[in-house]
C-alpha cells in the first residue's frame, strides 16, 4: 500500500480524530487502485473531484450522527447508485441509474462515500467469479484461484483495503464464497432486512444485498445502518438489528456427520473444518453431528425447475431480444429455462416444502450450523475446463441457505499449510444474525489473522457495546438456565437475548439442591464473610415474557433482587429457605456450570 492508514472503520475513525482527513482517504483510494493494477476490479469509478465535494459536505467529524463518516465503500455493479451505470456486467443491458438503490442511499446518509462499481459473474449467477465480459478479478491471496463469485470485485477491493466494506448481493452464497477465498467476512442477511430496490434481481424471491467487510464489526455495523423495513420493496421484512456482539458462552453447534461432509478429496480444505470445530470446542461450544443429506437435496433445487425460471423471468425481455450479448455459460443456463413449464415450478416449489418440514426438526435441535464457507479451492484453469461442475460444488454449504430461509455470515478461520483461506460459514434461522455475526467476531479474533491480504493486523477492542434496552428486564439465571444446559430453551423460547457474564457480590452461597429434576441450584445469600463469588449469566427478556417466564418458576425456586460484583443488581434466581433441606454447599466450584463439570470427570 501507498500508505500505512488501515481502512478497517475503527482504525479509520480513530485516526479522523487525530486529524486524517477525509480527502486524503479519498487520495489513498486511488493511489491502492493503482498499486493493486487489477483491471477487473472495478467497472466505473467515482469522479474524484466530485467525491472530494461529497467529502467536504459532510462537515465535521461526527460518527455519532453519521456512523459512517468518511467511510469508503464500492458497490457490485447490479446495484444503483445515481450518477453511475449499472450494467450487471452485461454492456448491452447498461443504464444510467437515475437515484440510489435504497440500500446506497442509507449508507450514503450515514457518511460512507461511493468509490465505484465493481465486477461480478454476469447478472449474479454463478459462484467462481469469472463469467464476465470484462478482464476476470485476480483473487487476492492467490491469484492462481478463482476469485469467487458473483460478487467478485467486491471482495477483492475489500480484501485488498482499497475500501473499508463493499456491497454484493447473494442469492446462492454470491456474498459468503468470495469472502471464504479472499481472508474476509461476509455477512449474508436474512432475506428482506436489506432492501433490494434498485438491484437488478436474479432470484427476486431469494435475492439479498450481502456485505464484505474486513472485520466482523464493520461488516454487522453497516448491516445496522442498513437494515430498515422498505415500503418500496414488497419482499421487505422488519427485523431490527441488535445492537453490539454478544453471544452465549455455550451455544450448540450443528455440523454435517463425518459421513456427510464434501471436501472433494481436499484433505486440507477437511482439515481446517476441522481445527475451527476445535476451536469452537475449545472456548465451551459444543458440536452436535447433522445428517445432511437432505441439505444437499435442497441446494440441488436451486438451479433446477422453478428458480432457473425464476432467473430467467427477471430479465426475459431483454435476454429474449438480446441472447448474443450474453455470457456462454450464462446463456446456456437462462437458455435452458425457456423450456421449463408452470407445472415445473409448482413441482419445486411442492420438493422445497416437503426438504423444509424434513430439515426444520434439526434446525431447530441447535443454536446454528457451522459449515465450510467451500469445500474446496479452484484454479481458474480448472474452472475453464468444467465450468459448470465446479461452480455446483462451490455451492455445496451455500446454495441451500436461502431457500431455507436462514441467515450467514463466512469468517476467515486461518491459513491453510499451502497458504491459501480457510472459513467457515455460521449459519441460524431468519431474523438472528446477531447471534451469527457474534460468534463469527469471537472465530476471527481467535485466528488472530491479518486483515484480508492487507497485512494490517486486526483492531484491538472494536467490537460495538450492547446498546441501552430499556424496555427489557435483566434476568440473572444460575444453574439449570445457564446457556449449554438443560432449561435454557425455556429462555430462548420467550425471545430471551444474552447479555453478559458476570459474577455476584461475595455475599452468596451456592447449593446442589436434593431431588430435582433436571439437577439444579440454589443461591442464598449470606453474610460476606462467609460468601463467594458465583459465576452466573445476565439474560434481557420483554415484560410479558418476563412475567411468563416468573409465573411457571416452581417451588422452592423464586425471583428476587441479586447483587453483583459490578455493584449492579438484577431480578434473578435464590431459593427458599426450605429448598435447602438434604442440598450439598458447592460454593467451592464458583458456579453450576463448574460443578456440573466436576460430576462428568
Amino acid at each position: 500500500m501507498t500508505d500505512g492508514q488501515a481502512f478497517d472503520i475503527a482504525s479509520l475513525h480513530a485516526a479522523y480524530r487525530s486529524g486524517w482527513g477525509v480527502a486524503e482517504t479519498i487520495e489513498s483510494v486511488f493511489a491502492r487502485i493503482v498499486a493493486v493494477d487489477d483491471p477487473g476490479i472495478f467497472l466505473y469509478l467515482a469522479d474524484r473531484s466530485e467525491l472530494l465535494d461529497e467529502a467536504t459536505a459532510l462537515g465535521a467529524f461526527d460518527p455519532v450522527a453519521k456512523p459512517l463518516w468518511g467511510i469508503p465503500f464500492a458497490v457490485k455493479d447490479n446495484i444503483d447508485v445515481a450518477g453511475m451505470p449499472t450494467t450487471a456486467a452485461c454492456p448491452d443491458y447498461s443504464y444510467l441509474a437515475e437515484r440510489d438503490a435504497t440500500v446506497v442511499r442509507l449508507l450514503r446518509e450515514a457518511g460512507a462515500l461511493v468509490i465505484g462499481k465493481t465486477n461480478l459473474d454476469q447478472f449474479a449467477t454463478g459462484l467462481v467469479g469469472v463469467r464476465t465480459p470484462y478482464p476476470v478479478p485476480r483473487n487476492a491471496i492467490d491469484p492462481g484461484l478463482v476469485p469467487g463469485g458473483s460478487s467478485s470485485g467486491s471482495a477483492v477491493a475489500t480484501a485488498h483495503g482499497i475500501v473499508s466494506f463493499a456491497l454484493g448481493t447473494d442469492t446462492a452464497g454470491s456474498g459468503r464464497i468470495p469472502a471464504g477465498l479472499n481472508n474476509i467476512v461476509g455477512l449474508k442477511p436474512s432475506i428482506g432486512v436489506l432492501s433490494t430496490t434498485g438491484v437488478v434481481p436474479a432470484c427476486r424471491t431469494l435475492d439479498c444485498v450481502s456485505i464484505f467487510a474486513l472485520a466482523v464489526a464493520d461488516a454487522y455495523r453497516v448491516f445496522q445502518v442498513a437494515a430498515r423495513p422498505d415500503a418500496t420493496d414488497c419482499y421487505s421484512r422488519d427485523i431490527a438489528p441488535r445492537g453490539g456482539l454478544s453471544s452465549p458462552p455455550v451455544l450448540k453447534i450443528g455440523v454435517p456427520t463425518m459421513a456427510d461432509r464434501r471436501f472433494f478429496g481436499d484433505a486440507l480444505m477437511e482439515s481446517a473444518y476441522d481445527a475451527a470445530l476445535e476451536t469452537l470446542r475449545s472456548v465451551g461450544h459444543q458440536t452436535v453431528e447433522l445428517p445432511f443429506a437432505d441439505f444437499y437435496a435442497t441446494a440441488a433445487l436451486l438451479y433446477e425447475g422453478a428458480w432457473v425460471a425464476e432467473r430467467y423471468a427477471a430479465v426475459k425481455d431483454f435476454f429474449n431480444a438480446n441472447e448474443p450479448s450474453f455470457h456462454p455459460v450464462t446463456r446456456k443456463i437462462y437458455g435452458a429455462a425457456k423450456a421449463l413449464s408452470a407445472a415445473d415450478a409448482f413441482e419445486g416449489l411442492y420438493a422445497l416444502q416437503a426438504l423444509k418440514r424434513k430439515v426444520a426438526p434439526l434446525i431447530a435441535s441447535v443454536d446454528m450450523i457451522c459449515v465450510p464457507t467451500a469445500p474446496t479451492h479452484f484454479t481458474r484453469t480448472g474452472v475453464e475446463a468444467e465450468p459448470i461442475r465446479e461452480n455446483a460444488r462451490l455451492g455445496t454449504y451455500t446454495n441451500f441457505v436461502n431457500l431455507l430461509d436462514m441467515c450467514g455470515m463466512a469468517v476467515p478461520t486461518g491459513l491453510r499449510s499451502d497458504g491459501r483461506p480457510a472459513s467457515v460459514t455460521l449459519l441460524a434461522p431468519a431474523g438472528k444474525d446477531h447471534l451469527t455475526a457474534s460468534l463469527a467476531a469471537e472465530l476471527h479474533r481467535l485466528s488472530s489473522l491479518p486483515l484480508g491480504a492487507t497485512g494490517w493486523p486486526q483492531p484491538a477492542n472494536y467490537l460495538p457495546a450492547e446498546t441501552d434496552e430499556d424496555d427489557l428486564t435483566e434476568l440473572v439465571v444460575v444453574g439449570a438456565h445457564l446457556s449449554g444446559m438443560p432449561l435454557n430453551g425455556q429462555l430462548r423460547d420467550l425471545g430471551a437475548r444474552f447479555s453478559r457474564r458476570a459474577l455476584t457480590a461475595k455475599c452468596y452461597r451456592l447449593y446442589a439442591l436434593s431431588g430435582t429434576e433436571p439437577a439444579k441450584p440454589g443461591l442464598v445469600r449470606c453474610q460476606e464473610s462467609r460468601g463467594a463469588l458465583i459465576e452466573v449469566e445476565v439474560w434481557k427478556l420483554g415484560a410479558e415474557a418476563f412475567g411468563r417466564f416468573v409465573a411457571a418458576i416452581p417451588s422452592p425456586l423464586a425471583i428476587g433482587t441479586v447483587q453483583l460484583a459490578d455493584g449492579t443488581a438484577c431480578k434473578g434466581f435464590l431459593v427458599e429457605p426450605a429448598g435447602l433441606a438434604g442440598a450439598a454447599d458447592i460454593s467451592r466450584y464458583g458456579g453450576w456450570r463448574a460443578y456440573i463439570a466436576s460430576l462428568a470427570s
